[in-house]
């Protein structure tokens, strides 16, 4: 039976590919999840990948997944540098959580260089464009012991 896995995505990623292409690039959301899921599974993780815009949502979103022991990648995008609630609801999953960055967060003007997420965060991927989404994937299967 596959690991759970779930991929968070937080405020304006679904606008990928076209906000800020000097700095997020041209690669859209639903590449990512086609490339990242695509992986996953292939390391015996069963993906439910998600965006929201709202922090409520993914605060339940984060809750489900401590409930069904499912491991985490986050990209919590603007959530990450204030959202003490998703931090908490991040406390409580038991199985890795990544935090994912596109940009590298630390050589970003403030406010975008400390993240708050980081505290509940097994490990942090930043500065790998959209290849941190698969550094994060292979991290997790090795953290399950799920990949070959």
């Amino acid at each position: 039976m596959p690991h759970p896995l779930f991929l968070l995505n937080g405020s304006n990623l679904n606008m990928l590919g076209v906000r800020e292409p000097g700095l997020y690039g041209t690669t859209t959301l639903a590449e990512i999840e086609q490339r990242t899921c695509q992986l996953a599974e292939s390391l015996g993780l069963a993906c439910d990948f998600r965006q929201t815009n709202h922090e409520g949502v993914l605060v339940d979103w984060i809750q489900e997944a401590a409930t069904r022991e499912a491991a985490v990648i986050i990209n919590p995008a603007g959530f990450s540098f204030g959202c003490v609630p998703v931090l908490d609801a991040l406390k409580l999953v038991r199985k890795p959580v990544v935090e994912v960055h596109i940009t590298n967060i630390h050589q970003r003007p403030a406010p975008y260089t400390h993240s708050l997420v980081s505290q509940a965060a097994t490990g942090v991927i930043c500065g790998l464009g959209p290849n941190g989404y698969l550094a994060a994937v292979r991290a997790v299967a090795d953290l399950l012991g799920a990949s070959a």
